[in-house]
């Protein structure tokens, strides 16, 4: 009688949840967080519009490639809230002024 004709018996190593992490993925994501909300904060505060303009265009494509590397959805959840902070801290610090000093 082969293996699978024996019935619903499986190994405790086939059921169990898998839980790896991903430490570089992680940080990528948190990093992304937290450059956006620092573009959407400083963008926000027109005497601070040039850092919220290097932080925006920092952050965005920190996050654009973090989102390529996810593994998980908490991950991308984290990304997404970066990119769109970073997008719209970016938006802010340029109607504020940009890039001039």
């Amino acid at each position: 009688m082969s293996q699978e004709a024996a019935g619903p018996e499986r190994s405790a190593a086939a059921t169990a949840p898998r839980t790896e992490r991903h430490p570089l993925q992680s940080a990528l994501a948190l990093a992304a967080v937290v450059i956006g909300l620092a573009a959407l904060v400083l963008g926000a505060i027109p005497t601070t519009h040039f850092f919220g303009a290097v932080a925006g265009v920092i952050g965005l494509p920190l996050a654009l490639y973090s989102q390529m590397m996810s593994a998980t959805t908490n991950e991308r959840w984290l990304n997404v809230i970066g990119m769109v902070a970073s997008f719209v801290g970016a938006g802010f610090a340029l109607r504020h002024g940009g890039f001039s000093i």
